[in-house]
C-alpha cells in the first residue's frame, strides 16, 4: 500500500467551464494535447480512455529529443462528472493499490472554475523537476489547451 500522508496540491482558478475542463481530462483526443511536462509530448494513438468506476486509462509521455518513453496509466475510482475524478497514477503495469492516488474536483465558482488536483503517495515539493514540477507544468499546458488563463492557487 502507498503512503497517502506524502504528496501534495496544486490549485488553478481557469477562466473555463467544469464541463470544458471534465472533457479535457475525459477525452482522448484532448487528453493528447496536455497531459505531460513541457518538454514531453504524448502521442494520440498511446492514449486510451474509460472514464468510468472501475475503468482504466493509459497513454505514454515521449521526449523527442531522445526518444524517452514513459508509459503510465492508472484505474478510475471515482467519476462524478463534472466535479469529481478520483484515479490511480503511475506504471500501467503496475497493481493500482500500489499506485499514487489523484483526486480532481472542478467547482464552479461565477466566472472562475477552481481546478484542484491532489495528488498522494509521492514525494513532491516545488524544484523537484519531477512529480510536483511535471505536474505544475502539465497543468499549465490544460490551461493553454483550453485557451484560457488561470491563476494560481
Amino acid at each position: 500500500m502507498i503512503d497517502t500522508t506524502q504528496g501534495f496540491t496544486l490549485v488553478r482558478k481557469v477562466d473555463a467551464s467544469p464541463e470544458d475542463i471534465w472533457k479535457a481530462w475525459t477525452n482522448a483526443d484532448e487528453v493528447a494535447q496536455w497531459w505531460h511536462p513541457r518538454s514531453l509530448v504524448t502521442p494520440r494513438d498511446t492514449v486510451t480512455i474509460d472514464a468510468r468506476v472501475g475503468g482504466h486509462y493509459a497513454y505514454t509521455m515521449v521526449d523527442e529529443a531522445n526518444d524517452d518513453r514513459y508509459p503510465t496509466g492508472g484505474e478510475y475510482r471515482e467519476v462524478v462528472a463534472p466535479e469529481r475524478l478520483v484515479f490511480t497514477w503511475g506504471d500501467p503495469d503496475e497493481d493500482p493499490d500500489d499506485q499514487p492516488l489523484v483526486t480532481l474536483t472542478l467547482e464552479s465558482g461565477g466566472d472562475l472554475t477552481r481546478l484542484t488536483f491532489d495528488l498522494r503517495g509521492v514525494d513532491g515539493t516545488s524544484g523537484d523537476e519531477s512529480f510536483y514540477d511535471g505536474w505544475e507544468q502539465a497543468l499549465d499546458s490544460l490551461v493553454d489547451h483550453l485557451g484560457q488563463t488561470a491563476v494560481h492557487g
